[in-house]
């Protein structure tokens, strides 16, 4: 803390979620890049909220649209510390966007990464019935979604997080009380901008991917998927895709989750197809650097799928899904191959080609790499956020 050393703090505040995900490593991996340029980092981590009985929800739900508790809390932390700058991760749902005006009123400039797209989406994930939904964007109040109970399958669950949004857009949270947003993409910005943020506070800086562990050599001769066995995934336009690829062309899975049984039966029907279940990041990187390609057949528009940038360090291309900012990632014959979302013969065609044309992936590979390393690196990621910390301190001030 700065009463004791000359190392600026700065408040790092998360909400965890129940399984560990791609927000929750991107936090980890950002308060130690602080803490590695000079920082002291002050986490605030919260552990993933009681739900389990009936008063654990009711207390949740009202908590979450504003904590009195939290935003007294954080704003003696704010004075006691004497942070230079609060970033907020994930507020929801014990935090609530009540922080933001605790940190104001303490006269500490705030900055907020964008990790889902929860202010303009009850659900978080622009997604319903496994397809792109737009219909609460820009709305006052998420009515759309608490119409189809986006959330959690709940209409009431739904509009507790629809109500989240509107209570902090109509008292002015978002365009008076937080200085900077982090958006991951531009496809991201533009979202964001739609659904009402001030669009000269939303500053791209993508995620990045550390240690580097160089690049691979492709000697395991598999296609790889690496992630969670859901719908939203494209798991399953994956597998039917597979009835149309090449059978010399091996599917290595690695993941668990909701359709873990529909990929064992797959297995079962296809030689070709072989699930090794979940895997360390560790491990999954060394898979990258032996595969021949990863593919990413989301069905969503995924804020940044972290996998894809972990693939490019290794100098892997990516055949991905035409959607969100994984077309601002991939780009088409450069860097790996996009395809249409929910066509499994579309996916089927790209995998084809890209095995069916060994020169070429060899330049994508070389394209990849050299990609990971002009954009997704620890320190080009650095730079970027010093740039938007001061951007929000100008804010604050004036």
């Amino acid at each position: 803390m700065e009463s004791h050393t000359s190392r600026p703090t700065v408040l790092l505040l998360h909400c965890r979620y129940r399984e560990r995900g791609g927000e929750d490593e991107v936090f980890a991996a950002e308060c130690e890049l602080l803490r590695s340029h000079g920082w002291a980092p002050l986490p605030v981590v919260l552990d993933p909220a009681d739900v389990a009985t009936l008063r654990g929800r009711l207390r949740t739900g009202l908590q979450a649209v504003w904590s009195r508790e939290w935003a007294a809390r954080i704003g003696r932390l704010c004075r006691q510390t004497r942070a230079r700058i609060v970033h907020v991760h994930n507020y929801f749902p014990t935090l609530s966007p009540a922080i933001f005006r605790a940190c104001r009123d303490a006269g500490v400039p705030v900055v907020h990464t964008l990790h889902n797209y929860r202010i303009c989406c009850p659900n978080a994930l622009l997604l319903r019935d496994g397809k792109p939904c737009h219909a609460c964007v820009g709305k006052r109040f998420g009515w759309p979604g608490v119409l189809h109970g986006c959330y959690h399958g709940s209409r009431a669950e739904t509009a507790v997080a629809a109500a989240i949004s509107a209570v902090h857009r109509v008292t002015g949270t978002w365009t008076k009380k937080v200085n900077g947003y982090i958006a991951l993409s531009e496809f991201s910005r533009r979202t964001f901008i739609q659904g009402g943020l001030p669009a000269d506070r939303i500053f791209v800086k993508p995620n990045f991917h550390a240690p580097d562990l160089g690049p691979g050599d492709e000697n395991g001769g598999f296609v790889l998927f690496a992630g969670r066995l859901a719908d939203y995934k494209g798991v399953m336009t994956m597998l039917e895709a597979w009835e149309g690829v090449d059978r010399r062309i091996r599917l290595l899975v690695a993941g668990d989750g909701p359709l873990a049984g529909a990929v064992g039966e797959a297995v079962k029907r296809r030689p070709n197809i072989e699930w090794i279940g979940r895997r360390t990041k560790t491990e999954v990187l060394t898979l990258m650097k032996r595969a021949t390609a990863l593919i990413h057949p989301s069905l969503s528009y995924e804020n940044f799928p972290l996998a894809i940038v972990e693939a490019f360090a290794t100098g892997l291309p990516v055949i991905a899904t035409r959607l969100g900012a994984a077309a601002e990632l991939v780009e088409h014959g450069r860097t790996g191959r996009l395809c249409a979302a929910g066509r499994s013969e579309s996916l089927a065609a790209e995998v084809n080609w890209i095995h069916s044309h060994p020169r070429a992936r060899a330049r994508m590979r070389s394209a990849a790499r050299a990609e990971y390393l002009e954009k997704y690196t620890a320190e080009k990621n650095y730079g970027r956020l010093m740039e938007i910390y001061s951007r929000a301190i100008e804010n604050q001030r004036s």
